[in-house]
């Protein structure tokens, strides 16, 4: 799988390799080493209290490794004053397809359908502490691979449909936020707080499902009804 570089994503370059975690943390690490201030993540264009929009996310409610994981993380940075994304708020977010009342619920049964006739494999995701973006506190992830395929099997049969996602997979970035910023803030500030919680030990999390969900902001946090919660194929090859 070919990524490439894109100012509007962060990490902007992509690892130089997609699989390896030592690799994926230290190239995350480092694009984290050249910001100087967060922003707020919440002032985002185009969203607002009453915007709506259908995703396709990858959630966690049935990892409580991760969840207690996570749990752990963000009591440690509680004095930086993030918003913490509560447990079954814990998602890797693979792509836009549009907004409510633009899609009808036909096109995204047939969206779904198309999915499941090239149903991609199962996987375990490993969710390695901790480093950040620009905007939120988060877990790197590894392998690239799957999710990568996953996304280009999601966006395949959108563009089959003519509801392609908002981004190519050529600049999907995967990653698991813990705790959005706020406000502007010193990225040094968060980088000596994440700092210790780097030598904690990875969360493995398998990968079962993928949700076509309809996504909301309810104040500084997400929320989604989904509406198609696909399996995933499982085979001997998806453990580990």
């Amino acid at each position: 799988m070919q990524l490439v570089a894109d100012p509007g994503v962060f990490p902007p370059i992509p690892p130089s390799n997609l699989d390896d975690a030592s690799a994926i943390v230290a190239h995350e690490w480092a694009a984290f080493g050249q910001v100087e201030e967060m922003k707020n993540h919440w002032d985002r264009p185009g969203w607002t209290p009453d915007t709506r929009a259908y995703y396709w996310m990858l959630t966690f409610p049935d990892a409580p490794a991760l969840i207690d994981h996570a749990r752990h993380c963000q009591s440690a940075l509680r004095h930086l004053g993030l918003d913490d994304i509560k447990e079954d708020g814990l998602h890797l977010t693979l792509g836009r397809i549009g907004r409510v009342g633009e899609i009808s619920q036909e096109q995204l049964d047939a969206l779904a359908a198309a999915v499941s006739i090239r149903t991609p494999e199962a996987f375990t995701l490993h969710a390695i502490p901790l480093t950040a973006s620009r905007g939120a506190v988060r877990y790197s992830v590894a392998p690239w691979t799957p999710i990568l395929h996953l996304h280009a099997v999601l966006a395949a049969a959108g563009t089959s449909l003519g509801l392609p996602l908002r981004q190519p997979t050529s600049v999907l970035r995967p990653h698991l936020g813990i705790a959005y910023c706020n406000r502007r803030l010193s990225a040094r500030t968060v980088r000596d707080a994440v700092r210790p919680l780097r030598d904690l030990a990875v969360a493995e999390v398998p990968v079962q499902h993928v949700r076509l969900v309809e996504l909301r902001r309810e104040g500084h946090s997400y929320q989604w009804e989904t509406i198609h919660a696909l399996a995933l194929r499982w085979t001997e090859a998806s453990v580990g």
